[in-house]
C-alpha cells in the first residue's frame, strides 16, 4: 500500500529535518544544514534495511518503491530552484558560472558515455 511509503517518507523527513537543524545549531549557523539530504539518506537506508523487510514485501513494497523513486527528483528540483534563485540574487557572474557549468556538463556527456563502453563496442561503432 502506498500509505506505508508515505509514512516511511514522513518519518525520514522529520528525522532528517531534526538532524539538519541540530547540525546547523552545532555549527553556529541559523539554518537547516542538509536536512533534506539527510532525510533522503535515511529513506534510502530504511528502504534497503533488513529491519523494514516486512514493509518492503507484497503490496506495501509498491508504495515504498514509489516514494523512494519520487523523493530523489523532488530533492534535486528543490535544490536546483534554490541554486537558481541564489544565482540570480548573486549577480551576473554567478549566473554565468552556472550556465558555464551546465554547458560543460552537456559537452562531457559523449565522453562519459564512451568511458562506459567495452572496447569491442567502440570498434563496432567506428567501423559502423
Amino acid at each position: 500500500m502506498i500509505v506505508y511509503g508515505v509514512a516511511l517518507l514522513s518519518v525520514c523527513l522529520i528525522l532528517g529535518m531534526l538532524a539538519g537543524e541540530s547540525l546547523g545549531a552545532l555549527l553556529g549557523v541559523n539554518a537547516n544544514v542538509g536536512g533534506v539530504g539527510i532525510a533522503m539518506l535515511f529513506l534510502v537506508f530504511a528502504s534497503n534495511s533488513q529491519s523494514f523487510k516486512a514493509l518492503t514485501q507484497d503490496s506495501a513494497a509498491t508504495g515504498i518503491k514509489f516514494w523512494s523513486a519520487m523523493y530523489i527528483p523532488i530533492v534535486v528540483a528543490m535544490a536546483a530552484r534554490q541554486n537558481v534563485a541564489a544565482a540570480v540574487d548573486g549577480g551576473l557572474l554567478a549566473l554565468l558560472a552556472g550556465v558555464a557549468a551546465v554547458l560543460v556538463s552537456f559537452a562531457l556527456v559523449p565522453v562519459l558515455s564512451r568511458l562506459g563502453k567495452e572496447p569491442a563496442a567502440l570498434e563496432r561503432e567506428r567501423s559502423g
